[in-house]
């Protein structure tokens, strides 16, 4: 079975219709649906998809279930939520949380991806573990963990300041202040997002299932990223410029580098959380079919304005 251009018959159950929540995109090699993954993945056929692509919820400062762009935009202000640098609320349940919301979607991303189709999934690094169980759990092969390699600010904060709000004498502060000798909350600076590579059981050997579904090999031949070497798992790639109001938005090349590795051309390429539209784009240019899922509409919208116009 030969990874053809995806049509709408192919791409959708037969016993359910195919969504149509955001109107003026008519493309049905690359197209984003305004619904949440839940319910759109669904409606799609069992073995339709090659490579599952996807950035989900961090479940850190109000990045859950319940993600809302604007209220997180509002929030965030200055690397602070609240009272805390971001990233610095912490609970034990945040990670049973996460694995909890991912496993019925993993278990969808098992059944619409072919034998020995891989999934990448992008991941907090503290989370990274609950993200890679949620896979496993569902059926997959967790072959690596990758590296998305960039160059972060710091984050961490000096106390001193919590220390003169104290209700201290002023030789009481000075005291403290110099006890603590400059130390900062328990933040380095961020350089690096793990990517959990994942990959469906194969059907018979490699070549076999290569020859019946066009998966489970990579291409090495051509990578975009690092051209001159075999690709690594430490991928470096500058954060976007522009992000499109998406509050994590990944580099455009960093995802049709791994699109280029990990899928056939003409191959149909899965993003559960669209966001903006970076994988959509990623995967038209290089000459795969995309879907994507993205429940809030005007992200929906502005993932399908980029796809169409091929924005970076």
């Amino acid at each position: 079975m030969k990874n053809e251009i995806i049509n709408e018959a192919d791409l959708f159950s037969k016993d359910q219709p195919a969504l149509h929540n955001t109107s003026g995109y008519e493309d049905l090699k690359a197209k984003v649906e305004n619904v949440d993954c839940r319910i759109g993945m669904k409606h799609l056929n069992e073995n339709a998809v090659s490579l599952v692509l996807t950035d989900p919820p961090y479940f850190i400062d109000g990045m859950d279930a319940g993600w809302d762009t604007k209220k997180l935009t509002a929030r965030v202000k200055d690397g602070v939520v609240g009272s805390l640098p971001a990233g610095m609320k912490f609970s034990v349940d945040q990670g049973r949380e996460l694995q909890r919301f991912l496993t019925p979607i993993a278990e969808e991303w098992m059944r619409v991806i072919r034998p020995g189709g891989f999934c990448l999934v992008f991941s907090q690094n503290r989370l990274v573990h609950r993200t890679a169980i949620a896979l496993e759990d569902a059926g997959f092969e967790i072959r690596d963990v990758l590296l998305w390699r960039y160059e972060g600010q710091a984050k961490a904060f000096t106390q001193d300041h919590f220390v003169r709000k104290r209700k201290l004498t002023a030789e009481g502060k000075e005291r403290l202040i110099q006890k603590l000798g400059g130390r900062k909350t328990p933040q380095l600076k961020p350089q690096g997002e793990m990517i959990i590579l994942g990959q469906a059981p194969r059907e018979g050997t490699f070549v076999d299932n290569w020859d019946k579904w066009e998966t489970g090999l990579i291409d090495v031949k051509d990578p975009l990223i690092g051209a001159t070497q075999f690709p690594g798992t430490v991928i470096p790639a500058k954060k976007p410029r522009k992000r499109y109001g998406h509050m994590t938005a990944k580099p455009v090349n960093l995802l049709q580098h791994l699109i280029r590795i990990f899928s056939a051309p003409g191959a149909l390429v899965l993003d559960s959380f669209a966001g903006s539209g970076s994988t959509g784009v990623a995967a038209k240019i290089e000459g795969r079919s995309f879907i994507g899922y993205e429940i809030e509409t005007e992200m929906a919208i502005c993932a399908q304005e980029r796809i169409e116009g091929i924005l970076l």
